[in-house]
């Protein structure tokens, strides 16, 4: 019988639902997988910011892995937030033992400046964590950082995702271009090929937890067999519906509304 795609994330939280694990569950269900989650650490956080964090212990990390893998193998896995050394190599050592498509998205700094990992983690992402990704997806900031130059052009966002690809190791890089002035660009580059998503920017500050539940749909695409382009397609559609029927609550920078393909924000308000 055909078998349910399966997700696995492996990120932080945020209690208000709209970033981490719980934007990454809500992201797979809409697109048809069934989600499991691995917590890399617990923050309190809102839309104003990010107000405390508590890594968990990678022996916990582990029991969490060796749970879900002992029981539901996973068809894709998405990670966000894994804020120390040991943490990422607890999950290459674990990913590594499976040929399963791993979509990375390399988080470092929130969407209100807070940062979230530290600063030596960069490292060992680069060095030995990117080489196991079917997509890496930065956005500006973040390649910036991977890459060591700065990313605030088209061409220069094509230059980070080549150089991601070529000399990092992923297998393809999208590098988002959300932060731009005009029309939101992400620029994929995946064998050999760089691929332009255009969107029209839509007007509002409502639009936390973007980069997580692009990375998660991209997730849960590839594990029902898509292609890497054809995931990246399908999922910057549902992202630019996310952001373009916004909810707007919270009092700072608000969440996407992972259900705007699918419901009509008036039904909503009924």
């Amino acid at each position: 019988m055909p078998q349910v795609p399966k997700v696995l994330t492996i990120a932080g939280t945020d209690p208000t639902g709209g970033a981490g694990i719980q934007a990454d569950l809500k992201a797979f269900q809409e697109c048809e997988a069934y989600g499991m989650s691995a917590i890399t650490s617990v923050l309190a956080q809102n839309t104003t910011g990010v107000q405390q964090v508590e890594h968990m212990s990678t022996s916990l990390l582990q029991a969490q892995l060796d749970s879900v893998f002992d029981d539901i193998m996973p068809d894709a896995v998405k990670t966000g937030m894994i804020a120390t050394p040991d943490m990422i190599r607890t999950t290459v050592n674990m990913l590594k033992k499976y040929d399963l498509p791993v979509v990375i998205d390399p988080v470092m700094v929130a969407t209100s400046g807070d940062s979230l990992a530290e600063e030596e983690t960069l490292e060992v992402m680069k060095n030995e964590f990117l080489p196991l990704a079917a997509v890496v997806t930065p956005n500006m900031a973040e390649a910036a950082n991977l890459t060591g130059f700065r990313v605030e052009s088209l061409e220069e966002m094509e230059a980070a995702a080549k150089k991601i690809v070529d000399e990092l190791g992923a297998r393809a890089a999208l590098v988002k271009g959300g932060h731009m002035k005009e029309d939101a660009v992400d620029i994929l580059y995946v064998d050999g090929e760089i691929h332009y998503f255009r969107s029209p920017r839509t007007d509002t500050k409502h639009t936390h937890g973007t980069g997580c539940t692009l990375s998660a749909a991209i997730a849960a695409k590839l594990a029902r067999g898509k292609s890497i382009y054809l995931a990246v397609q399908e999922s910057k559609e549902y992202i630019t519906n996310a952001i373009s029927h916004p909810l707007e609550i919270g009092k700072g920078n608000g969440p996407v509304n992972h259900w705007g393909a699918r419901v009509p924000l008036d039904q909503l308000l009924k």
